[in-house]
């Protein structure tokens, strides 16, 4: 009877502890719903006013007060209105250069369309959590993109015409005069006061010169992170417009009888001088620069399995799609930076203006190097292909071609212009690790 008693005791308690567990839950439940049930109806003025003043055309004329920029800094009201204007008609012109001219629209169009995507108001599109601002962050900022890119180019690079005449090695290094001699112009700028540029930050706008986005990319991020944006956007603008640029400076130091000149046939490189001549680069990288060897690596990487020829799914895979995908990407991530809070300032302007001196004066270096050889005994080269000397691989080769069948339509110039188009990736990426070196 007792532990009848207990146990009937031990019901109720049990029973009284559920009901009142349970009375709460219900009336949080009560609580919860009636707070979710805050809306009021309005009239319908006034959502059509709510919606206007969501709109982005209302964002560009009665621009927010307290907007924030990608860094959460205020944004002044010429980047927020006029500036945006700006900004989205450049990238309509880079649209019309991508598709109407042809100048490389793999590059250009994503990097355009970021651009217009980085201008629009109120998404935030470019901001630390809109995609665009993810991509940048994912492979732009840690430097996985540059790498991948040059794994893919080294995939698709041929050292056979730079393997059969050597000399013309001596037409990529004279490119790089371009890179060094842009980094003296601007510390004598910040010396007098023009620029306020520190050293570091000035051996990373100076790769520009070399038209070798990927390489820009990498020096940036170790020397000049705050820099990073504006050099992206200024080495790889150039790159796409190597058909605009380069052509009126080959033309201007080069005669007629120059532009004729035909250059003899490339002689057959082996095979086994391909695989060897991979591994020789990254081993002299390795023993004297062991900063540039991450690009070089990857470059010399994609490279030995493509002369390999027994992993044709890997080097298929490099060659388009990891490279294709890779190269979106990029051109979005780059195209946030067009954004007119970080592309209309002094110091990206700045940039934009050394960045083109240095690549012109690469240019200008190659093919004077050019002519300087023809003063030697030996076949003649032809100081076009001086100009391919700059990184931007195949481009510069292209235009070198390009503008020596306008003189003569039986003239191919294209392999030729390999060899130190070849020499030039190799030479900026050296460059590089020489500079990085020189601040460890």
């Amino acid at each position: 009877m007792k532990y009848f008693i207990l146990k009937l005791f031990t019901f109720f308690m049990l029973f009284s502890f559920t009901n009142t567990f349970a009375n709460e839950q219900m009336a949080n439940a009560t609580e919860s719903t009636h707070k979710e049930e805050t809306y009021q109806t309005r009239p319908f003025a006034e959502m059509m006013s709510g919606f206007i003043a969501s709109t982005g055309l209302n964002a560009l004329i009665n621009p927010d007060p307290d907007e924030l920029d990608s860094k959460g800094e205020h944004m002044s009201d010429f980047h927020k209105g006029v500036g945006r204007l700006i900004m989205i008609l450049v990238t309509f012109l880079l649209f019309w250069l991508a598709i109407a001219k042809g100048f490389e629209p793999l590059l250009l169009l994503p990097i355009a369309f970021g651009g217009l995507l980085a201008n629009i108001p109120v998404a935030g599109i470019a901001g630390e959590h809109g995609f665009l601002g993810v991509i940048y962050h994912m492979g732009l900022s840690n430097e996985m993109f540059p790498i991948i890119i040059f794994m893919g180019v080294g995939a698709m690079t041929d050292f056979g015409p730079l393997l059969s005449n050597p000399k013309t090695a001596l037409l990529g290094g004279a490119a790089q005069f371009g890179i060094f001699g842009t980094l003296v112009g601007a510390v004598a700028l910040s010396h007098f006061g023009f620029v306020d540029f520190t050293l570091q930050q000035a051996s990373a706008i100076s790769i520009i010169g070399g038209a070798d986005g990927p390489t820009s990319i990498f020096i940036a991020t170790k020397l000049a992170p705050e820099l990073l944006g504006a050099i992206a956007v200024a080495s790889y603008s150039y790159m796409a417009m190597v058909p605009i640029i380069q052509p009126p400076i080959m033309k201007a130091l080069t005669t007629d009888a120059e532009r004729r000149i035909k250059m003899t046939t490339l002689r057959h490189v082996s095979r086994l001088e391909k695989l060897i001549f991979p591994i020789t680069v990254l081993s002299l990288a390795i023993l004297v620069l062991p900063e540039a060897t991450p690009l070089i690596g990857a470059f010399m990487f994609g490279n030995f399995l493509k002369e390999s020829g027994v992993v044709e799914r890997l080097n298929d895979t490099l060659q388009n799609s990891l490279i294709n995908i890779t190269t979106i990407f990029l051109g979005l991530g780059v195209g946030s930076k067009l954004a007119a809070d970080q592309f209309l300032v002094p110091d990206t302007m700045f940039i934009m203006v050394l960045g083109i001196i240095a690549f012109s004066v690469g240019t200008a270096a190659g093919i004077f190097m050019a002519k300087l050889m023809n003063l030697f005994p030996g076949h003649k080269i032809n100081p076009l292909i001086g100009s391919a000397g700059v990184s931007a691989v195949p481009m510069a080769a292209r235009v070198s071609n390009k503008v020596g069948m306008e003189y003569d339509r039986t003239n191919m110039l294209l392999m030729h212009a390999m060899g130190p188009n070849v020499a030039g990736v190799i030479g900026s990426a050296v460059a590089a690790g020489v500079l990085i070196s020189l601040f460890q």
